[in-house]
């Protein structure tokens, strides 16, 4: 039988020594690593650090041709995406001063419609370089401008034919002839119609500071100056004979007329708090005002009422000036109406769709 040898007391020691070294750093270990483990738990949850983010705008160039010539006028560059066609139009008078904004036009297309100034520039972009044709409108007015011209010229041209002027009628038979009651009712109330306009147009009627050509306005006031100057002059002149069926007829027909305008006040005072509180999901109902019930019936009672008005000054003073202007007030108010009616059913299709446009059943 062989008998173990125990090891040398060197070679016992060296092995004890390096069990012990390994009991003692794997003991190490595990109280490390427990530690780490407290410390991640009591730090919560490991956040990478943020990643930086690099972000590049893209400018755009806007290339601006003449829309006749398809010459080049100028470039306008570093274009936001976010800009819109009015922020390209003050660049562009920068650029050249001779042309305000109100009076640049810009097409896509030589032949296309011109851009309203709210269209953002990157909904037209294919590229980096967008091109535009510039077209030069002409002189322009302002919409609060353009009202309050053409309505002030016929209240003052009105009040001047009624106080007979001598350079337009004659003294001596303006004076010996006795006026009808008839002349100073139709002077109020021609005053008052046109007073009311001027009113709404400053404090009732929100323009979104849109301009339009001084051609149109010449247009307006020529019309407008024009049939009041011939409408006055036959009411207030000295040979003027009063309706045929007297102070009946000139009670009904004034009348009507206060209650057109009246309508037509309270009709114009409904649209404008819509836009004003931004309410455009639906068509405007009639509220507890008897005026507003028209809307059950028509999708412009402020033309219906405006027709009424001057239909109404006609009969009242019974002259064939004030016809003449009423009928040429039936046919535009008429293709007014209908031109807005055709919005209104892209609109608000259900609520306007058993509607006529101005006048019931007609149009």
């Amino acid at each position: 039988m062989h008998r173990r040898q125990k090891p040398s007391a060197p070679e016992h020691k060296r092995d004890l020594a390096a069990h012990g070294g390994a009991l003692s750093m794997s003991h190490n270990d595990t109280r490390s690593f427990f530690n780490f483990s407290q410390l991640v738990l009591s730090a919560g949850h490991l956040k990478s650090p943020p990643v930086l983010k690099h972000s590049k705008i893209t400018y755009f160039e806007v290339e601006i041709l003449d829309v006749q010539s398809k010459k080049q006028i100028c470039i306008v560059d570093k274009i936001p995406p976010s800009s819109t066609i009015l922020d390209v139009k003050h660049k562009f008078h920068k650029a050249c001063p001779q042309w305000y904004p109100s009076r640049v036009g810009l097409q896509l297309e030589r032949n296309g419609p011109y851009l309203k100034d709210s269209i953002n520039i990157q909904s037209l972009a294919v590229s980096s370089i967008i091109t535009l044709y510039f077209t030069d409108l002409g002189q322009q007015v302002g919409w609060t401008t353009f009202f309050l011209t053409e309505y002030t010229g016929p209240l003052l041209i009105y009040l001047l034919f009624y106080i007979r002027l001598s350079t337009i009628y004659d003294q001596a038979e303006s004076t010996k002839n006795f006026r009808h009651p008839v002349v100073h009712l139709a002077c109020f109330c021609h005053c008052l119609h046109y007073i009311r306009h001027l009113l709404e147009t400053l404090f009732v009627h929100k323009f979104s500071g849109g301009h339009t050509p001084l051609k149109n306005m010449i247009k307006g006031c020529a019309f407008y100056w024009g049939f009041t100057s011939w409408i006055a002059y036959y009411i207030n002149h000295p040979r003027y004979t009063p309706p045929s069926f007297g102070h009946r007829q000139v009670s009904f027909a004034a009348l009507a007329f206060l209650m057109c305008e009246a309508g037509n006040h309270f009709i114009n005072v409904a649209l404008a708090h819509q836009n004003h509180s931004g309410l455009k999901a639906c068509f405007p109902s009639p509220t507890y005002n008897p005026f507003t019930w028209l809307f059950l019936l028509v999708s412009c009672p402020n033309y219906t009422y405006e027709v009424g008005s001057w239909i109404s000054f006609t009969v009242m003073t019974q002259t064939l000036p004030a016809g003449i202007f009423a009928f040429l007030m039936v046919i535009q108010m008429s293709l007014w109406a209908q031109k807005k009616h055709k919005l209104y059913l892209k609109r608000f299709y259900p609520e306007v769709r058993r509607k006529a446009a101005m006048i019931p059943i007609i149009f």
